[in-house]
């Protein structure tokens, strides 16, 4: 019988985050498999090269992020009981993220959320989706409403 030996929680911390996590602790506890948790923080464009600065460029977005989001990714992992060295925080493309981190951690299941979005919103991109058709280990989509 096959068994899950590492199980990531991709988490985007919308308000579905807690069911999503749900479902990926409870994965971790029937396997005995170890939980991590990953978020990442999309890369915001800061300028448009036609029309100038959108926002003005001292401010640190990317710093201001990161430690908004490190301060719920915490609570969340000390709620689920998640050592601090399986928890990851990044900048960058969520889907390409995601998948460099479960490649270079063996993680052999990966749960996030999906909208489950079709027709026009799914050719803007679903990270959900993107981690499904690019990653090589198993990925459980857990609905959201």
């Amino acid at each position: 019988m096959f068994r899950y030996k590492h199980v990531l929680l991709a988490t985007d911390l919308t308000e579905h985050w807690e069911h999503v996590a749900e479902c990926a602790h409870d994965l971790a506890c029937k396997y005995n498999a170890p939980l991590s948790i990953v978020h990442i923080i999309d890369n915001l464009p800061v300028t448009e090269s036609l029309y100038g600065p959108i926002i003005p460029l001292e401010i640190d977005l990317t710093t201001h992020s990161l430690a908004s989001a490190q301060n719920k990714i915490f609570a969340i992992a000390q709620t689920l009981k998640i050592d601090k060295q399986r928890i990851w925080i990044k900048s960058g493309t969520p889907r390409l993220e995601i998948i460099r981190i479960a490649k270079e951690n063996d993680i052999d299941l990966i749960v996030v959320g999906s909208h489950g979005r079709h027709g026009f919103s799914l050719l803007l991109g679903s990270t959900a989706n993107s981690v499904l058709h690019y990653t090589v280990c198993d990925v459980l989509a857990v609905r959201i409403h």
